[in-house]
């Protein structure tokens, strides 16, 4: 059983996996610069606890970073808890994904782990949705080769931007509208975060699919994406577990090349 830890602007989801099929746990942590290692490594080891599993006999560790500053602390933290150095997603690791990019370098651990996991699993070409601070499409074509993506803002801090600049509106829980044509403020905020968020995937889908000249499978994970994936027209699958299950593809191929002790 491996740790996967993927550790992102607003979140740190980890979670246990023993194979791709076999996902222990999928748990969520807040980003927060201001802990140090020994903080990160009780609340991981409490998480752990909770599901019966002894850092003591992972049999490693591999985490996936978009937030620098916090990687290495987590990396102590983890290694305070198991004992082992957890390998980190970058540069000198294999992927086995060949990415088509201006700059490659510049591509998120976490898109080419959500791309490895897909495409691992599912017919190219594709996309994969990831809804987080940011919803990002990455798209992969026939070949399996990563050839880029869009960026939109995230949900919530789309919300949070409206509240901020519009007086008379509060802010709202991100939940599923009542119905498509609000009768107040904040069904309408709902069902325009929901139902617009919906059109948007939709929209891009379909843009991708014309740009390729073929349908894609669609794939989706992040925090939000069982919220608007209903909503949705176009047939996209959901895995919460999708970045994990990349990671432990990725600590499987670099497992002989960088023994992690």
């Amino acid at each position: 059983m491996i740790l996967a830890i993927d550790i992102g602007n607003t979140n740190i989801v980890l979670g246990c996996l023993n194979s791709e099929e076999d996902v222990t746990f999928v748990e969520r942590l807040s980003t927060d610069r201001g802990r140090t290692a020994l903080e990160y490594a009780i609340s991981i080891k409490n998480v752990l606890e909770m599901y019966g599993v002894e850092p003591k006999h992972l049999e490693g560790a591999i985490i996936s970073s978009v937030v620098p500053p916090i990687t290495s602390v987590v990396r102590a933290a983890v290694q305070k808890i198991t004992g082992r150095k957890a390998m980190v997603v970058g540069p000198g690791l294999r992927t086995g994904l060949h990415i088509l990019m201006d700059n490659p370098a510049q591509v998120g651990s976490d898109l080419v782990v959500d791309a490895v996991a897909a495409i691992h699993q599912h017919p190219a070409p594709l996309v994969v949705i990831d809804m987080g601070t940011a919803t990002t499409l990455s798209v992969v074509d026939r070949n399996k080769n990563y050839i880029g993506g869009m960026i939109v803002p995230g949900m919530r801090g789309s919300l949070d931007s409206l509240v901020s600049r519009a007086a008379q509106l509060s802010n709202i829980e991100l939940e599923a509208p009542r119905r498509l044509i609000g009768k107040n403020s904040a069904e309408c905020m709902k069902s325009g975060m929901i139902y617009g968020n919906a059109a948007l995937l939709d929209g891009l889908i379909e843009r991708v699919e014309a740009e390729l000249g073929e349908p894609v499978t669609v794939i989706a994970t992040g925090g939000l994406a069982r919220l608007v994936v209903p909503y949705c027209k176009k047939e996209i699958l959901v895995d919460d577990a999708l970045l994990l299950k990349g990671m432990l593809i990725i600590y499987r191929k670099n497992q002989t090349v960088h023994p992690e002790k």
